[in-house]
C-alpha cells in the first residue's frame, strides 16, 4: 500500500452463491480525505464497508486500511476505524453521558480522563444540553449526532458513515455534513462517505466513487468526471446530473 492511501482495495470480491455483490473493486483513499461512495441501493456499497470493517470475508481480493488487512487483523482494524451504519442501535433507558460509558467500556478505554473526553465529545456533536436526557426521546438527528461521539469516542484515524443522513430533515442533514466537514478539517479524519444526498455529497467530499451493479464505474474529482461525461468542468453540472449520466450508460 501506498504511504499516503489508507485505505486500499485491489480486486475485491463477494459473492453470494453465484451473484457477486461487489466484483473485482480496486480502489483507493489518501489519508485525510472524504470520499464519496455513491450508488443505487444494492450496488454494493454497504457489503464493501463490512469487508473493509472485518465483518465479512472477501470471495476474492485483497483490501487494506490503515496499512492492515481486515480479514486477517480485524479487531486491530476496528480500534482505528469508526463506523456508523444506516440504522445505529441504541439502549433507550440510557442517558447520553451513560451511553458513551458504555461504548468506552466496550472499547477498553482506560478511565482516566474519561468523564472530560465524553463531556468533550457531547460538546463536538452539538449535545451539550442533553447529556441527561434519555437517548429513546432524542430525535433522529440527535441520534446521529450521538453516534458520531460514539465511534469518535476511540480517536478513530477513519470515519465509514452508511447513509448518515437517511431520515434527517433538510436542516438535520445539513448540520450532520458539517459536522462532518469539520472532523475532516480540524482533527484529519479520513472519511468514507456512502450516501444518497448527492448535494451534500457534492460540497463536502474531495473525489467521489460510483458503484452500480457491484462494479466501480467511475472514480475521481467531480470536476474531472464531469470533464470525462460531458467535456465540461464541474460548474456546468451537478453531481447528480454526472451520477445519471453514469448510470444511464451501465
Amino acid at each position: 500500500m501506498q504511504s499516503d492511501n489508507i485505505i486500499e482495495t485491489v480486486g475485491l470480491t463477494k459473492r453470494y452463491q453465484r451473484q457477486k455483490a461487489v466484483d473485482d473493486l480496486s480502489l483507493t483513499v489518501t489519508e485525510g480525505e472524504i470520499f464519496g461512495f455513491l450508488g443505487p441501493n444494492g450496488a454494493g456499497k454497504t457489503t464493501t464497508l463490512l469487508m473493509l470493517m472485518g465483518l465479512s470475508n472477501p470471495s476474492g481480493g485483497t483490501a487494506r486500511v490503515c496499512g492492515l488487512d481486515p480479514t486477517r487483523d480485524p479487531k486491530e482494524v476496528k480500534r482505528l476505524v469508526g463506523y456508523l451504519p444506516e440504522n445505529v442501535g441504541f439502549y433507550g433507558d440510557l442517558n447520553a453521558v451513560q451511553s458513551l460509558e458504555y461504548i468506552a467500556s466496550l472499547n477498553a478505554l482506560s478511565p482516566e480522563g474519561l468523564d472530560r473526553k465524553i463531556l468533550e465529545m457531547l460538546e463536538l456533536v452539538g449535545l451539550e444540553e442533553n447529556t441527561g436526557k434519555k437517548v429513546a426521546a432524542f430525535s433522529r438527528g440527535m441520534k446521529q449526532r450521538l453516534g458520531i461521539a460514539e465511534v469518535l469516542i476511540k480517536d478513530p484515524k477513519v470515519l465509514f458513515l452508511d447513509e448518515p443522513t437517511l431520515g434527517l430533515d433538510p436542516e438535520g442533514a445539513i448540520r450532520f455534513m458539517e459536522l462532518v466537514e469539520s472532523l475532516n478539517r480540524d482533527r484529519n479524519i479520513t472519511v468514507l462517505l456512502s450516501s444518497h444526498n448527492l448535494y451534500q455529497v457534492q460540497k463536502i467530499s474531495h473525489r467521489v466513487g460510483i458503484m452500480i451493479e457491484g462494479r466501480m464505474v467511475a472514480s475521481g474529482s467531480i470536476g474531472s468526471l464531469a470533464e470525462e461525461k460531458f467535456g465540461v468542468g464541474e460548474k456546468e453540472y451537478s453531481l447528480e446530473e454526472i451520477y445519471m449520466k453514469y448510470f444511464q450508460e451501465v
